[in-house]
């Protein structure tokens, strides 16, 4: 007879660890803002990208996908039996992901209109958005899973993750290094004659970039553009930059440069490049170390209090860094734009878990008290129907429809304060 194993009751049946609704929260976040740049840019060019210094709504999204990335990466890894079979998921999910962004932005879907498709292996583009996350996915699981630690409450926030914090300052330290002590020679490149304004007897125009200078942070004479057109060549950067906005470049309403304007702004460059990956890669290591104190601190107020702490600090350094002369800049993910976003996406943390997190875990313990009819009312509807079997929980349209009358009907603050907080806990 054949032996037959015995059904998971419902106390084992699921293992998976509890969802962090704050970080749920955080994830949704990120995916709305973009879709808001990205189709709202359009219509509304203050929330776009800024042309080269500065910083504008779009330019939070891409360090807060990152952040969000190394939080979540020190709850998966809170615990590694076998580093070697970690190592292998964590590069082959980068892989995976790094590819996708290849196909994506490469250049393989390059006739949405015309439903055309296929690769021009001579113009595609390596780096993109889903690449930089994969690099900084990578970087940040690698650190996780090798580098030793200590108990986090023993050693506090900073000594706990020694090597991590070695690591991002390496990191910091290489990509300063190379921003400011590289020369940047004069430089030439080409540009189809159909795609110059200027007139040429030839297939293509040159141009010349006058540079010859060292420490250059400007659109034309940096080094990150240096390195990418070394190692990754002109045809395989992005073609369209964000500085062609500025104003030096003069650009028509068809996309045309002006003939007057610098040779730079006729030239390629890539905002997801190879050394401002670098600092990306410190953006994840910054949220994972978020994640720690989330695994391993179960107090809500020492949670709250450290991230808030961290998080000025970053908020303050990256200021001033900006006042010395390090721009914020997101095309070349200067140091200071990596302090303030990393610092905002950890604000931003801060403020849905206060309210998914701590003030529902406290309206769990009824220590708002819902005083008033209506509220306990709302609460006996949901309860009452949170055990019906519809796939869709009926007690979502209940607290959708009673709660602007709780409101109105409650006696004091902490009642609606409660009363928010219990509504937006409800499980979808």
């Amino acid at each position: 007879m054949a032996d037959y194993l015995p059904l998971p009751d419902s106390e084992t049946a699921d293992t998976r660890p509890a969802r962090v609704a704050s970080l749920d929260v955080f994830r949704g976040l990120c995916v709305f803002l973009m879709m808001l740049v990205d189709y709202g840019g359009f219509m509304f060019p203050i929330i776009t990208h800024s042309p080269w210094n500065g910083i504008q709504l779009a330019d939070f999204v891409m360090p807060f996908f990152l952040f969000v990335a190394g939080v979540s990466l020190a709850l998966v890894y809170k615990k590694v039996t076998n580093r070697v079979e970690a190592t292998w998921k964590a590069v082959f999910r980068a892989a995976k992901l790094f590819l996708l962004g290849v196909f994506l932005q490469g250049g393989y879907l390059h006739g949405v209109t015309s439903l055309t498709y296929g690769v021009d292996i001579e113009k595609i583009r390596w780096m993109g958005i889903l690449q930089r996350i994969s690099i900084g996915y990578v970087v940040a699981a690698l650190c996780e899973i090798w580098l030793p630690y200590r108990t986090w409450r023993e050693v506090g926030f900073f000594k706990g993750y020694y090597w991590h914090w070695c690591v991002a300052f390496s990191l910091s330290a290489i990509y300063l290094w190379l921003s400011y002590a590289l020369y940047v020679p004069d430089w030439q490149f080409m540009v189809p004659a159909s795609a110059s304004s200027l007139p040429s007897s030839n297939d293509s125009y040159v141009y010349t970039v006058k540079c010859g200078v060292r420490g250059d942070l400007g659109p034309g004479c940096n080094s990150a553009g240096m390195i990418d057109r070394y190692i990754l060549g002109f045809d395989h950067m992005y073609m369209k930059p964000g500085y062609r906005n500025l104003k030096e470049c003069n650009i028509s309403a068809n996309g045309q440069v002006s003939e007057s304007s610098p040779p730079w702004c006729h030239a390629p460059f890539d905002p997801e490049g190879i050394l401002s990956s670098l600092t990306a890669a410190v953006t994840c290591i910054i949220g994972l170390q978020y994640g720690h104190i989330l695994a391993h601190l179960q107090d809500h107020k020492g949670r709250l209090n450290n991230w808030s702490l961290f998080s000025i600090s970053s908020v303050v350094l990256g200021l001033f860094l900006a006042i010395i002369g390090i721009p914020i800049n997101k095309s070349l993910y200067t140091v200071s734009y990596m302090l303030i976003t990393s610092a905002s996406a950890g604000i931003t943390f801060c403020a849905f878990y206060l309210l998914f997190g701590y003030l529902a875990w406290r309206v769990e313990r009824r220590e708002f008290s819902l005083t008033s009819p209506c509220c306990r009312q709302l609460r006996f509807s949901q309860l009452r129907l949170a055990s019906s079997d519809s796939s869709i929980n009926p007690a979502v349209t209940e607290v959708i429809r009673e709660l602007p009358r709780c409101i109105v009907n409650s006696s004091n603050v902490q009642d609606i304060f409660g009363v928010l907080v219990y509504s937006a806990s409800v499980n979808f």
